[in-house]
């Protein structure tokens, strides 16, 4: 008896001591299991491709990472990066090559549901959509709408084609009075007026015509006026390379008119002025005086 109870002891010691080591053993075991599926050598999830979007992970560095590089070289789009710093206006200046969003077919796919949407609206303004005036209503009003939009069908580069001729001309080039349309992007109501577009050749000019259809693709789109200018002196400046280009609008917004503050007589002007037109004021007066004469 009393040597099974001198025995008792040191068979829970040894007992514990098996126990913790199993415990220990766990804990180690599942440490390397979070390791490995966190970043290390078996991370292919994290690590990996899907899509042809890398897999970050969203904190740690994993397995032993390089030190993190410098904000500029990990971020190419943050503030103050030299190739970020460029590549805004890049963008923009190359936009004008890509700029179809929305084909025939999708008038023709597309026609049937916006025709729906004026029937919805008929009735939200209290009227009957069934009624004889009425009754082709939504589809005259969604073709109508397609037709003014439909500078989303159209490209610049379509249009410029074969119209960029090689000339030994350096002098200033004017189009004034070009009639444009648009519509308001912020209450879907007419924008009208008169465009003025000039620009200094460098042995390159563009057919005449093809400066008003360049007005006619920007302004067929939902639109605010001071976009629309900047979008025309930019196609030219593109497709031309020339020393300089200047546009000016004058507008009528009807959101100003019919509804708001109501100001019959009231008129937006414009401009954008690239290359000499806006580094040289003499250049600046020239076109200014010309498009007013």
């Amino acid at each position: 008896m009393l040597r099974l109870a001198a025995e008792r002891p040191l068979q829970l010691k040894v007992r514990a001591r098996s126990t913790s080591a199993e415990q220990q053993k766990e804990v180690m075991e599942h440490s390397k299991h979070t390791q490995t599926k966190d970043g290390g050598d078996g991370g292919s999830v994290l690590n990996g491709h899907f899509d042809g979007m890398v897999k970050r992970p969203p904190g740690g560095t994993g397995r032993s990472a390089a030190p993190p590089p410098p904000p500029h070289a990990a971020d190419p789009q943050a503030p103050g990066a030299e190739s970020g710093s460029h590549r805004p206006s890049n963008s923009v200046m190359e936009s004008w090559k890509e700029e179809r969003t929305r084909s025939v077919e999708d008038n023709e796919m597309s026609l049937p549901s916006l025709a729906a949407a004026y029937t919805t609206i008929l009735r939200g303004l209290g009227e009957d959509p069934q009624r004889q005036g009425l009754l082709k209503t939504p589809w005259r009003a969604a073709t109508a709408m397609q037709f003014f939009t439909k500078g989303y069908q159209e490209k610049i580069i379509d249009v410029l084609n074969d119209a960029i001729f090689d000339e030994d001309h350096d002098e200033m080039v004017i189009v004034k009075d070009i009639d444009m349309f648009s519509m308001c992007e912020h209450h879907l109501v007419p924008i009208f007026g008169r465009v003025h577009i000039g620009y200094l050749p460098n042995k390159r000019v563009l057919g005449l015509s093809k400066l008003a259809r360049i007005v006619e693709i920007y302004s067929r789109r939902l639109q605010v006026q001071e976009r629309l200018t900047k979008q025309i002196a930019v196609a030219i400046t593109e497709a031309l390379q020339p020393t300089g280009v200047g546009v000016v609008i004058e507008a009528t917004h009807m959101c100003m008119v019919m509804r708001g503050v109501q100001k019959m007589n009231s008129k937006t002007v414009t401009s954008t002025m690239l290359g000499v037109f806006r580094e040289d004021p003499k250049t600046r007066d020239e076109f200014l005086t010309l498009i007013r004469s």
